[in-house]
């Protein structure tokens, strides 16, 4: 087969699957999402094999634990969230007018008249800019509430998920080695190699970053809880969440945290300067001791590009585009450096020089 027909049909075999996707991502999130968990949970399931149990009972015993610890999570942590993400919507557009006022009010006796600036004019602008802002925010936030209350009462989730997920990790193995079997023999030593590319990407960021995600999630949440923070483990938790995409999540909820504990403390600079140390503590133990230790330096995916991904999927298949985003951006970004070192061994790139004639 010519390189033409190869690239046309890999071209065409992503175009199917592209289609595939549009024309079923209503449905599809169950299924890609009990593949998700049996692919997290391979590991685990290889580790009890190791040590003499069948795969059958691997899975069910994993399965079981995974589901145990699921639904307590949600009866724990839901409930809470639930309560002061309610209370913080109610309560964003007082905090945005306290904001106002209070950076009108430390900036116009000082610096305001020094820069000679109206104060009465910047307040009313402030206001409406500030305003318009926070409608937008709270409309987003009820959305985004409303949004995730239908995900948790679709039953699919939580019945066919399991389901899917048991199956998977059963036969998980097997399938592996199906799908090399069909690889084209000319090539698949090259195939192979990227698949170990693509899967060391995937499981360094997948697994690493979600362990970072709960482990910055829990010490937000339980040290702005411990001082006192209005909505606390609220910003806490979603600071943790959004961490894993790197430094949306730390920035976020700095900002957040902050305007809520100027509202709340001001003048109290004690509160103010001690919510500022925990964030730069949690970047300092994410920076220094997480990423290193859980995610590694290997792994290949910029910030940038992962942020482009999700927003990619996302709009282009919903919720399914967000979980399918970074083993999408993975494997692009794989194949990617694949092609780009073909390219710079291949004579496209250091030309074609004539073979030096002897006799001369």
């Amino acid at each position: 087969m010519t390189l033409q027909r190869q690239i046309g049909f890999w071209l065409a075999a992503l175009v199917v699957f592209l289609v595939f996707l549009l024309l079923f991502s209503s449905i599809l999130l169950p299924f890609v999402a009990g593949m998700a968990v049996a692919y997290g949970l391979d590991p685990i399931a290889d580790w009890f094999e190791r040590r003499g149990m069948s795969r059958l009972m691997a899975s069910l015993t994993i399965l079981v634990l995974f589901v145990l610890i699921f639904v307590l999570a949600l009866i724990l942590v839901v409930p809470v969230l639930a309560n002061q993400l309610a209370g913080f919507i109610e309560r964003l557009p007082g905090y945005v007018e306290r904001l106002q006022f209070l950076a009108t009010t430390m900036l116009g006796s000082r610096v305001m008249k020094f820069l000679e600036i109206d104060t009465e004019a910047l307040r009313g602008s402030m206001g409406q800019l500030m305003s318009e802002g926070a409608s937008w925010l709270t409309s987003l936030l009820q959305s985004i509430w409303s949004g995730g209350q239908t995900l948790l009462s679709i039953l699919s989730l939580f019945v066919i998920t399991p389901v899917v997920a048991f199956y998977m990790l059963l036969d998980w193995d097997r399938m592996v080695a199906r799908v090399d079997s069909w690889l084209p023999r000319n090539h698949v030593e090259d195939i192979r190699a990227i698949a170990r590319d693509i899967d060391a990407a995937v499981a360094g960021f997948v697994r690493g970053q979600g362990l970072v995600c709960v482990v910055l999630g829990l010490f937000y949440a339980l040290l702005l809880g411990a001082i006192g923070l209005n909505f606390g483990f609220l910003i806490g938790f979603g600071a943790g969440v959004l961490s894993f995409i790197p430094y949306v999540g730390s920035t976020i909820g700095f900002v957040v945290s902050v305007g809520v504990a100027l509202v709340q403390f001001w003048p109290d600079w004690i509160w103010i300067v001690a919510t500022v140390i925990i964030f730069a503590l949690g970047q300092f133990i994410e920076g220094n001791i997480l990423q290193p230790k859980l995610v590694g330096a290997s792994v290949g995916l910029h910030p940038v590009w992962l942020m482009f991904a999700l927003f990619a999927f996302g709009v282009l298949f919903g919720f399914v585009g967000l979980l399918i985003a970074v083993p999408a951006a993975a494997a692009i970004g794989v194949v990617m450096r694949f092609g780009m070192t073909k390219y710079l061994t291949s004579a496209i790139y250091r030309g074609v020089h004539d073979e030096p004639d002897d006799d001369i």
